[in-house]
């Protein structure tokens, strides 16, 4: 929803941009890049002639046409989105591969510390349980 908006408002900055840009044009009398904009102009005058002659050729084919290139574009999308489910599988075991983690073995720790720290934990080591003076065990 975010980049909705931030397209929108993208969008219509840009659209106030040219109505301000041709504003400063119309005040200055001088037509900036005029010879490039000549030739977009001639651009999307043919482009505009060729869609309306698709949509007329489009308009020629019989419904079970347009109904079975539809369900053939669906299926290829399906298609498509199976395969990059099982490529995502795929990547994720070369990354397994690759990973210097692949086989990752826990080891001891070397910190005589915490090696202390868990025996007390686990119950292993020596404890003051036994009624020394761990005011913890009294509660």
């Amino acid at each position: 929803m975010t980049l909705a908006f931030v397209v929108f408002f993208l969008s219509l900055l840009a659209i106030s941009f040219l109505f301000a840009f041709k504003y400063w044009e119309i005040r200055r009398e001088h037509i900036v890049f005029a010879a490039w904009r000549e030739k977009a102009d001639v651009r999307a005058l043919q482009l505009k002639e060729l869609l309306d002659a698709a949509r007329l050729d489009i308009s020629k084919l019989p419904p079970e046409a347009v109904r079975l290139s539809r369900t053939l574009i669906h299926q290829l999308a399906l298609g498509f989105a199976a395969f990059a489910r099982g490529a995502e599988g795929y990547a994720h075991q070369v990354a397994d591969l690759v990973s210097y983690k692949h086989h990752f073995e826990k080891r001891d720790t070397r910190s005589e510390f915490l090696k202390k720290v868990a025996e007390h934990k686990n119950g292993n080591g020596l404890s003051d349980e036994s009624g020394g003076n761990n005011t913890t065990s009294q509660l």
